[in-house]
């Protein structure tokens, strides 16, 4: 089975869970930026929870499937017609052979998926079918996607599947804001109410002087038009170093948050470096980073500290929405 592109979108890549265990030897993990809506997709078809899917940002491609499939959307939502049929987000749908899927400009968010039954089955390098642009592997020849690719897809019998699904009646979109997006706190600052990314200390956090931390938790910060797939370039009040940011190179994870020469946050995402020489004042929890990869540039945001155990328990919490959803096929 397979899928050609008709047109690829801004950028569309193949993503999955991401490279893990080469960052030893310089790689990056990539992976989907949002990884909430990216294991909701999988879960909604009863895909392994690393099957590899379509990221589109900004505006989604047209692709027509040569065979029939199974497949969901989620994540930022957009004007999605098949055959010139509009199709909901959340739900499984039903695409015959020669079906055309035709994704538009998202509404609001940033960047919308596509699973497919099977998943996208491109060649997996150092485990993982993750594109990783800038070494230019894993996906489709390490790139995003063009005009006339054609994208194979794994086994799945589309009928056999759609005959669960619908025998269940779960071919309706799901229903609960919760499980579609996760559950993401906000913050009432004022008259504002801003998306609150919760975060740990970070391994420099002696390096910041109390009211340095404090700042960085009650300030109001703005993603930069210096935001993508790596890294949120963030601008707002001032974060000042005891003694400097400047570190002995160390490793960095995803949420990340570095504190760069001029006092300003950096949030690390999917394609987040392997080292850096920043100081680290936190790091953002893993259940709130889906909601900063749907931020786009001059959204504001806050972060508030949080204990590892609160952090792990955030991301329990997001695992079990998603394992109810999964469920159902099984």
């Amino acid at each position: 089975m397979s899928i050609t592109v008709l047109e690829p979108g801004p950028l569309t890549t193949v993503q999955d869970a991401g490279r893990i265990g080469y960052a030893a030897q310089g790689y990056r993990s990539c992976g989907a930026a949002d990884r909430y809506a990216y294991r909701l997709g999988n879960a909604l078809l009863g895909n392994p929870e690393t099957a590899a899917v379509l990221e589109c940002t900004l505006c989604g491609a047209a692709l027509r499937f040569e065979k029939d499939a199974v497949f969901a959307l989620t994540g930022a939502n957009s004007r999605a017609t098949l055959n010139d049929v509009p199709v909901p987000f959340y739900t499984p749908l039903y695409a015959k052979a020669g079906s055309v899927l035709r994704m538009g400009a998202v509404t609001a968010g940033l960047r919308s998926y596509l699973a497919v039954g099977g998943g996208i089955a491109t060649p997996p390098v150092l485990g993982s079918r993750a594109t990783d642009v800038k070494c230019q592997i894993g996906g489709l020849a390490g790139r995003r996607l063009q005009k006339g690719d054609t994208l194979p897809t794994g086994a799945c019998d589309a009928r056999a599947l759609w005959q669960r699904i619908t025998a269940r009646q779960l071919n309706r979109p799901l229903k609960d804001k919760l499980v579609c997006v996760g559950a993401h706190p906000v913050r009432e600052q004022g008259a504002k109410c801003l998306p609150l990314l919760r975060a740990v200390p970070g391994p420099q956090q002696d390096a910041f002087s109390d009211a340095a931390r404090q700042a960085f938790t009650r300030s109001i910060y703005t993603l930069t038009p210096d935001c993508d797939r790596m890294a949120c370039k963030l601008a707002g009040a001032k974060i000042e170093a005891v003694r400097g940011v400047d570190i002995l190179s160390d490793g960095i994870a995803a949420g990340s948050v570095q504190v760069s020469a001029n006092g300003q946050p950096i949030v690390m995402l999917a394609d987040h470096q392997t080292t850096g020489g920043y100081a680290k004042i936190a790091t953002v929890i893993s259940a709130d980073l889906p909601a900063l990869a749907q931020l786009r540039p001059g959204q504001e945001v806050c972060f508030g500290f949080v204990t590892p155990q609160q952090g792990v328990a955030e991301a329990r919490r997001q695992a079990e929405l998603l394992q109810r959803v999964a469920a159902r096929l099984r």
